[in-house]
């Protein structure tokens, strides 16, 4: 049923194809360990996970290095509120119940489970607040972040360009994003903001529209 369902999608929607060949090419390769490697993390490493949802990923930084300071990013207030209960015990993990962005506001998210998004088009909906991402870095002091994973649901099309210009993308030492396919021109989005990534970054592996991974130029 699974891959009938796939098929016809990729019938209706043609411009869709590079995310279903990234994801036959993600799974075939075991990709999905790659998500998962925090063996470079060092003690007191600070990791930022956008888009926390129930903290599984989180969870997995801290099993693989205890030390890390990981400040958790969930606009929705239900799954905020559960990482609060989830991380309790564990000082070195911050929940910021928001999102970042180019200015500080309030966005309409639909209300999808992991999917919430503020791009998707989804019966449900609810407001999110924003935070400028210069006034969180500032706010907190951050200089250098080891490693960020960004899965926000059509989210990155604005937090990257506002990590980008803000010159805090230079902070980032490495990147792990999710660009999601929701039209056809997120295609070109994602290509400018690669383009501009690249000034700074190398790519260390891709399977676009699925997962990748970006490093700082030495």
């Amino acid at each position: 049923m699974a891959s009938l369902k796939r098929w016809l999608e990729r019938r209706r929607n043609p411009w869709k194809g590079i995310a279903f060949e990234s994801y036959k090419a993600f799974r075939k390769d075991g990709a999905q360990a790659r998500i998962t490697d925090f063996s470079d993390l060092e003690p007191g490493a600070v990791v930022l996970d956008f888009g926390g949802f129930e903290g599984s990923w989180t969870e997995q930084v801290l099993a693989a290095q205890p030390q890390a300071r990981v400040h958790v990013f969930e606009p929705h207030p239900g799954f905020a509120e559960k990482l609060r209960q989830r991380f309790a015990d564990r000082p070195t993990v911050t929940v910021h119940a928001c999102a970042l962005g180019r200015e500080a506001g309030t966005l309409q998210l639909s209300d999808a489970g992991d999917a919430s998004s503020a791009v998707a088009d989804h019966s449900r909906s609810f407001a999110a607040p924003v935070k400028a991402a210069r006034d969180f870095f500032a706010e907190t002091g951050i200089a250098q972040v080891q490693l960020a994973k960004i899965n926000i649901e059509g989210g990155e099309y604005e937090l990257l360009p506002a990590l980008i210009e803000a010159g805090l993308i230079r902070g980032i030492t490495r990147l792990v994003v999710q660009f999601h396919l929701f039209r056809p021109e997120n295609r070109e989005a994602r290509k400018a903001i690669t383009d501009r990534l690249a000034e700074t970054h190398e790519i260390a592996w891709a399977y676009p529209f699925v997962w990748e991974e970006w490093r700082l130029k030495s």
